[in-house]
């Protein structure tokens, strides 16, 4: 496959086979993500995208699920996608489950006969970037969307009968605002139920704007210890109905992860954080970044010599 950038998808969908339509972000002004920064968005050639069709299915594949790449697949034009989804059932009839990232501006434009519409098409899965349960945490991080604004426009894919996925990010409230994030979360998640959820621990890197917050002092981001704590107190407050939610949550910093089905797993999860927790809190202070705090001028709001 000939694809440009860096691949990046959910873990559900690590075995699906991932067809590039476009390149980039259409948006990539989140302040904390450098996925797409070096990329210039664009939408690749309809030719082109049957010509990795074909390839495919030369090299004699069959894929039964696909994910279209690359950062927001889903806000190509509904004609667009329905044209691709087409093409894809041409190709490999036996395909009846596609998905995509998305997010609540891509959504949002789309009205709820072409919802229904890619739906019926096997538009199944999209996987949102909700990050947060606190909408002066999503302003100040230059998400697109706020907290209502998001769960108006869930409501309405779930309508159409497509399902919601929430990728979210323990440490975005940053220093001391953890549990308070995780319980808005909670509350997120409970009214809008998804069925999997994703949580990336933050990580900052250099080449984001969300650094200059840091050296300006205007964001203090908390510490792993923190991200774990916020972790556990999301898992212990997400409900379930009866339904199997599905938790997946990844701390890549200190290479920890817990996952399980929350109906099931949820005392094993609790107890397996636990551990962590009290094995850092025996710990100095870890900050999931790709830079030195010693890097930061002094006039930062860190006390640069207690957190390192």
């Amino acid at each position: 496959m000939d694809y440009e950038g860096r691949i990046c998808r959910s873990p559900m969908e690590k075995s699906s086979y991932m067809l590039p339509v476009t390149v980039g972000c259409p948006y990539n002004g989140c302040y904390f993500c450098n996925l797409f920064r070096d990329l210039h968005y664009r939408e690749l050639p309809f030719l082109q995208i049957e010509e990795e069709l074909r390839r495919v299915q030369n090299a004699g594949g069959m894929p039964k699920k696909i994910f279209l790449g690359d950062g927001c697949a889903f806000g190509l034009k509904t004609e667009q996608l329905l044209k691709i989804l087409n093409l894809i059932h041409q190709y490999f009839p036996e395909c009846d489950i596609i998905n995509s990232d998305a997010t609540i501006t891509s959504i949002r434009m789309k009205t709820d006969e072409e919802l229904r519409a890619l739906s019926e098409n096997g538009y199944k899965h999209l996987y949102i970037g909700i990050e947060s349960g606190l909408s002066d945490v999503l302003s100040f991080m230059h998400k697109e969307h706020n907290v209502a604004e998001a769960e108006r426009e869930i409501a309405r894919i779930k309508n159409a009968g497509m399902i919601y996925d929430a990728h979210i990010m323990s440490g975005v409230a940053g220093k001391g605002r953890g549990i308070e994030n995780a319980e808005a979360l909670a509350a997120f998640l409970n009214r809008t139920k998804p069925e999997f959820v994703v949580n990336f621990s933050m990580f900052i890197s250099s080449d984001t704007p969300l650094y200059q917050d840091i050296v300006k002092g205007s964001f203090q981001p908390s510490t792993e210890l923190e991200n774990l704590k916020e972790d556990r107190r999301l898992v212990e407050l997400l409900a379930t109905d009866g339904t199997e939610l599905f938790y997946d949550s990844f701390h890549d910093c200190i290479r920890k992860r817990v996952w399980g089905t929350l109906a099931k797993d949820r005392e094993k999860m609790l107890k397996q954080l636990d551990k962590w927790i009290e094995e850092f809190e025996q710990k100095e202070s870890i900050y999931a970044t790709d830079f030195s705090y010693k890097d930061c001028p002094a006039q930062t709001m860190f006390d640069l010599e207690n957190t390192l």
